[in-house]
């Protein structure tokens, strides 16, 4: 990896520099694992899947009940990344402006001329945590779109952009849904993952009964700052250049394509019959592009220079499950979008021929 200095002649980075970067990512990825572990007991797969967003440069949606201890988790994560966080909660009678921030009228003592003056809200941070997202209306909601997407915000006609790198992950409730405003299929698809936060196993939580509140405050307070905001966002243009063979895009197209059960490219490639039962709705173009860009940053995190298959199917969930709208079928015989996805997975095997060709990707596949 090139430093800044260096970026100025627009000399693209020799391999051997991503090689080093790859390797270096990959060594902090296992500190920032092992520090979370010291505070966060369990939950494995959740910080997995939110360092391969972050570093994937997307935003996720956290589901889980209250008490699973994901604002502890979220805020670790940034005090060891050195990023500034945020919290909002979301409530029925929040507005916009308490979120992207508004405009004051302010008079100059001195000559008596007022001028408007733009106050930042909240979202102007690096990582923000909104809380309950699903609680407040959909006009509200939406005010972290532009955000999300434009990584700015635009009050009174002007544009003020935000600090990269900008992370958002937004909490969900799946209880309780009384009172509450669900994301919109379009807002939802703004989301990178969505990554389920489950209960902890009966040791995890036997570990957790042990500690004080105490004693998880001065551990979070001791993780040490790993990287900082500029590793972060070198990192994140390190993603973007990993190479990826035409085999394995093509099968994360293939896995999206075949959750459409409109989808009609022949009979290799169409929704199976159970799509076609389970699923009104499949997922759009938005998603291959999110699963190339996690499966990327999963294989830089894995230490490895190249996509492989298995770094596809390994991000198709939490890319997936919030883009399908299952049928009414599907909901009567409980099936959810993640048993839709498993078996569109099983049904949709990894093309071994393209892997015998390669072989450094023959490599991976029997690692």
């Amino acid at each position: 990896m090139t430093h800044a200095a260096d970026t100025t002649a627009n000399q693209p980075p020799a391999p051997g520099d991503d090689v080093a970067a790859v390797a270096r990512l990959r060594q902090a990825h296992d500190r920032i694992r092992a520090e979370l572990a010291r505070v966060i007991v369990g939950q494995d797969r959740v910080v997995e899947e939110l360092l391969i967003a972050l570093f994937a440069g997307g935003h996720c949606i956290l589901e889980g009940v209250p008490g699973l201890a994901k604002t502890l988790m979220v805020s670790t994560l940034a005090r060891a990344l050195d990023l500034a966080f945020s919290r909002i909660q979301f409530t029925p009678d929040l507005m916009p402006s308490d979120i992207t921030g508004t405009e004051v009228i302010q008079e100059d003592k001195a000559t008596g001329t007022r001028s408007f003056r733009f106050l930042p809200g909240p979202v102007f941070t690096q990582v923000l945590l909104a809380d309950e997202i699903n609680r407040t209306p959909p006009k509200t909601q939406a005010a972290l779109l532009e955000a999300m997407q434009e990584r700015q915000v635009t009050a009174g006609g002007r544009r003020h952009p935000l600090e990269r790198p900008f992370f958002v992950l937004a909490t969900q409730n799946p209880i309780e849904q009384e009172g509450t405003y669900p994301l919109p299929e379009a807002q939802q698809d703004r989301f990178m993952f969505k990554v389920f936060v489950g209960y902890p196993s009966y040791e995890e939580e036997l570990a957790i009964a042990a500690l004080t509140a105490d004693e998880i405050e001065r551990r979070r307070e001791a993780v040490p700052k790993i990287l900082d905001a500029a590793t972060v966002l070198e990192m994140q243009t390190l993603v973007q250049r990993v190479p990826a063979a035409g085999h394995v895009a093509r099968h994360a197209l293939d896995l999206v394509r075949r959750t459409r059960p409109q989808s009609s490219d022949g009979p290799d490639r169409s929704a199976p019959e159970f799509i076609t039962r389970m699923v009104r709705w499949g997922a759009g173009p938005r998603a291959v592009q999110f699963i190339m860009q996690a499966a990327r940053a999963r294989a830089v995190l894995h230490g490895r220079c190249h996509v492989a298959v298995e770094d596809v199917r390994a991000v198709a969930r939490p890319v997936l499950r919030h883009r399908l709208v299952v049928s009414y079928s599907a909901e009567a015989q409980g099936y959810g979008p993640d048993r839709i996805i498993d078996e569109l997975l099983a049904a949709t095997p990894a093309d071994a021929s393209a892997l015998n060709h390669d072989p450094r990707i023959r490599q991976v596949a029997g690692s």
